[in-house]
């Protein structure tokens, strides 16, 4: 996403802020059908399901995904947005498009499980919070792409490629986050377990 905003930004102001908007719009109106269908089947799962199945049930998703993140194995199509819309499409619209994509979060290539573990938290035990965490996820990925976009010039893009070439490239870095995120995961499962037995 910064590889195109960036650009754009240094083009027109203009077109890149509206690429931006058009991003979080996007972003957010998706998110905001999916927490529908959350809430909607987390609903079910609350009058179906006791707490302790429920737990159990989550504990199991998070550590089966906790465990994928080690392995590198992080569950996702391997699909990103159309590039080709770059060209056919203006910024705002093009922003738009890519940020319904991106919010149905099951559509693109995801680095961690992070988002999966908070998507199957809120179905399962907290189906109110959907909207919350799902334009939570949608605007904080706007942001990171605002943010990233107004801060690569061509300096610090420089320094970043540099840094990144030097500890073994991108998928080095994915690796590493992919990592991280899994001990992250397996580590808060442990800590609800233990907080569990202690009640």
């Amino acid at each position: 996403m910064t590889g195109v905003a960036s650009p754009m930004l240094k083009r027109s102001k203009r077109q890149g802020i509206r690429f931006l908007a058009g991003l979080a719009a996007g972003g957010v109106a998706a998110a905001l059908v999916l927490s529908l269908l959350v809430y909607v089947t987390g609903i079910l799962a609350l009058s179906l399901l006791p707490l302790r199945a429920r737990l159990l049930m989550v504990s199991a998703i998070a550590v089966s995904l906790g465990i994928a993140d080690v392995m590198h194995r992080t569950p996702h199509i391997w699909r990103q947005v159309p590039q080709r819309l770059v060209r056919l499409l203006p910024p705002g619209t093009l922003g738009l498009v890519w940020g319904l994509d991106l919010g149905l979060l099951f559509s693109t290539q995801k680095t961690t499980s992070l988002i999966w573990v908070a998507i199957a938290a809120a179905l399962i035990l907290a189906p109110s919070s959907a909207v919350i965490v799902l334009v939570g996820i949608a605007l904080t990925l706007a942001t990171v792409v605002a943010i990233g976009s107004l801060g690569l010039n061509g300096r610090l893009l420089v320094v970043l490629k540099t840094q990144l070439l030097a500890v073994g490239g991108h998928n080095r870095l994915v690796r590493m986050s992919r990592r991280t995120s899994g001990v992250f995961i397996l580590c808060l499962v442990a800590a609800l377990v233990w907080q569990g037995i202690q009640t």
